[in-house]
């Protein structure tokens, strides 16, 4: 029997309204969405862009707490490896749907990174090495 290998990891969020959430990944960041059911009202979602994905549950009412500020360097959701994070930063940043939580910066541990923040309060991470 071959050894066991872990091949992935996907975030999984809880969302009060997947449609809205859908509608905002397509609209900001350019996701494709996949809901069960296809139509609303949906209990699962698959969000696909560029090979990345994050899934979305349904819980009626759901909102998440924000803890961001709670830890010093902030409270992250997802982290995303990022080829080109200047030019999806130069892309995103004066959008009006996208609330860009730390701008583009250098990491000490050598990675250039700029956090939003979604509808739900999930804090995404986009990363480049440098």
């Amino acid at each position: 029997m071959p050894p066991s290998r872990l091949r992935g990891a996907t975030p999984v969020f809880l969302v009060g309204d997947i449609a809205a959430t859908m509608r905002w990944y397509r609209e900001a960041l350019g996701f494709d969405a996949d809901a069960v059911p296809k139509t609303p009202p949906h209990h699962f979602c698959v969000l696909r862009r560029d090979g990345v994905e994050i899934f979305l549950q349904q819980l009626d009412g759901y909102q998440r707490p924000d803890v961001y500020d709670q830890r010093e360097g902030g409270v992250w959701s997802a982290y995303l490896h990022t080829e080109g994070v200047h030019a999806l930063y130069e892309a995103l940043k004066d959008r009006a749907v996208v609330t860009v939580i730390q701008p583009l910066h250098r990491q000490p541990y050598r990675q250039t990174e700029f956090e939003i923040r979604d509808p739900n309060g999930y804090v995404l991470v986009f990363a480049e090495p440098w």
